[in-house]
């Protein structure tokens, strides 16, 4: 079965960094454009990154543009997010998720458990 697994979270004071890891199996992840999205407390999912492949072409959302990095391996079946210069606000949870285009629209079929990442003085 598809699996995704997020690790790499913890706590940060503000201006730190992180590398986020998302460890895929159960699907051919190379074939795959995916995308980390993340989720504060109290409020909805945001879309933050996405790579696809084989292309390797990257978006990010404004909030995080210039200061997140994503990245991934196929050979390792490894997707990365390195968050530099955190803020407060970037304080989430964060999921790795495969990204899909169908019908018009992207879709975030698969989700991973989620790796926590608090930005806190």
């Amino acid at each position: 079965e598809v699996q995704l697994v997020e690790s790499g979270g913890g706590l940060v004071r503000p201006g730190g960094s992180l590398r986020l890891s998302c460890t895929a199996s159960g699907f051919a992840f190379g074939s795959n454009g995916m995308s980390w999205i993340r989720q504060a407390s109290g409020k909805g999912p945001e879309w933050i990154s996405s790579i696809h492949t084989p292309g390797f072409n990257t978006y990010y959302a404004d909030s995080v543009k210039g200061r997140f990095t994503i990245s991934r391996d196929n050979a390792k079946n490894t997707m990365y997010l390195q968050l530099n210069s955190l803020k407060p606000e970037d304080t989430a949870v964060y999921y790795c998720a495969t990204r899909d285009w169908t019908g018009g629209s992207y879709y975030h079929t698969y989700w991973g458990q989620g790796t926590p990442v608090t930005v806190s003085s």
